[in-house]
């Protein structure tokens, strides 16, 4: 199996199109905590960002993990994706 390690977001970016699928696949490495620390607040921000490049995998992953936060994780998350949304 092919592994690939993402240290910078700007790796998501292939001939000018941003890969929903990887933003997915960020959002589970931080939800499970796979090769770095379990982030919540990070797993939902890419996942988020994935959703809303049209990943409807990362929207049912997103949904789930949102019932697992407090209101103040969620907050921040939804902050932090917006700006990634508007800086990208």
């Amino acid at each position: 199996m092919a592994r690939f390690e993402m240290h910078n977001s700007e790796m998501a970016t292939m001939g000018g199109e941003t890969r929903a699928d990887v933003f997915c696949d960020m959002g589970l490495m931080y939800a499970t905590g796979r090769g770095c620390p379990i982030n919540l607040v990070s797993a939902h921000k890419w996942l988020n960002i994935a959703a809303i490049k049209g990943c409807e995998r990362a929207a049912e992953l997103r949904a789930d993990l949102t019932q697992t936060m407090s209101k103040t994780e969620l907050a921040e998350a939804l902050r932090s994706a917006r700006e990634w949304m508007t800086m990208h």
